[in-house]
């Protein structure tokens, strides 16, 4: 497994994180608690130290899996990653979206990043995960009815308690980037980047090199589209987004799949699958630091965690962009 420091901080990261947003269940057509946790322990084993989760991700629920998962791994061997800003619970700030729990019980979630409910949300996380500091503490979605001065001045104050390590950010431009700065050192920002939805190339990624800030890049794998796995007409199962998602469309997952094809001789060559290519070629572009992954059992977790161990070559890395200039996806 390769490590990678965190911009200007004293926090090293394994390349491959664990993503744990499908562990939670929520959004992802459920999940099962005693898979996901046994996900995180064997992805350890081979290395990924670093593990990303949210409040949001279940309503708790993948905070509470993150935390059971580590008992009996030395704190200090493992990386906390965890948000702040997405409320379910309170009905304050913008409304982000209508939804449901696991449970299938409606609810309304709101960014909201107010002092009182960082506050609040630092000793729910802190409880749930069975520690007492977070590594890397990050706003999960920029909170319009609140200043930003107001969330990152709570945040320093989290950090001066010892509650917090770092400060990060997740879905930034680089307006908000900069002025966020003003009242903390943001090490990173966390924000969607595959080979399919490379927006951030264009302004975000340039800031965070000249910077020296981390790029966390989560859904390197665009939620399974770049698997391989994936034929036309796939069916979801209820809950799952990502059937309302035009990625996941039949044409587009045609269009992938046309790409990937093209690519599995170099996945050959180097003695990996599709996805673990895709996440090496991730690993290999400017700026980004780690690649966040999620898996629901340990089969997944095994996979992902050995991308972590390849380096391709720059042969290889213009050879896939080579085929990637002729893929277009659909937008609707």
């Amino acid at each position: 497994m390769q490590y990678r420091k965190l911009g200007n901080s004293n926090l090293e990261l394994s390349a491959i994180a664990f993503g744990a947003w499908a562990a939670g269940g929520w959004m992802w057509g459920g999940s099962e608690r005693n898979d996901a946790i046994k996900a995180i322990r064997e992805s350890y084993e081979l290395g990924v130290t670093s593990i990303d989760t949210a409040p949001i991700y279940g309503q708790g629920t993948s905070e509470d899996i993150v935390g059971e998962a580590l008992v009996g791994i030395p704190r200090h061997k493992v990386q906390i990653i965890t948000k702040y800003g997405m409320r379910w619970d309170l009905e304050k700030g913008a409304l982000a979206m209508k939804s449901k729990n696991n449970q299938g019980q409606h609810i309304d979630i709101y960014k909201y990043s107010g002092r009182e409910s960082i506050i609040k949300e630092c000793e729910d996380s802190l409880r749930r995960l069975k520690t007492d500091y977070i590594d890397l503490y990050q706003i999960h979605w920029h909170d319009v009815t609140t200043p930003i001065c107001e969330t990152m001045e709570t945040v320093a104050r989290l950090i001066e308690q010892g509650k917090v390590r770092y400060a990060g950010v997740c879905n930034y431009n680089v307006a908000q980037m900069i002025e966020a700065e003003e009242k903390v050192t943001i090490v990173s920002n966390q924000v969607p980047y595959s080979m399919v939805k490379r927006d951030i190339e264009k302004e975000v990624a340039p800031h965070c090199i000249q910077n020296n800030k981390a790029i966390l890049a989560y859904s390197p794998l665009e939620r399974g589209l770049l698997t391989g796995k994936m034929k036309p007409g796939y069916k979801f199962e209820e809950g799952d987004h990502r059937a309302h998602v035009h990625f996941f469309h039949d044409e587009n997952i045609k269009r992938a799949n046309g790409f990937l094809d093209k690519i599995k001789p170099l996945a050959e060559d180097n003695h990996l699958t599709l996805s673990q290519l895709v996440l090496s070629w991730t690993l290999a572009q400017p700026g980004i630091t780690i690649a966040l992954v999620g898996a629901r059992n340990p089969q997944q977790a095994v996979a992902n965690a050995k991308a972590g161990d390849v380096v391709l070559s720059e042969g290889e890395i213009k050879t896939i962009h080579q085929h990637l200039a002729h893929l277009q996806i659909l937008k609707s």
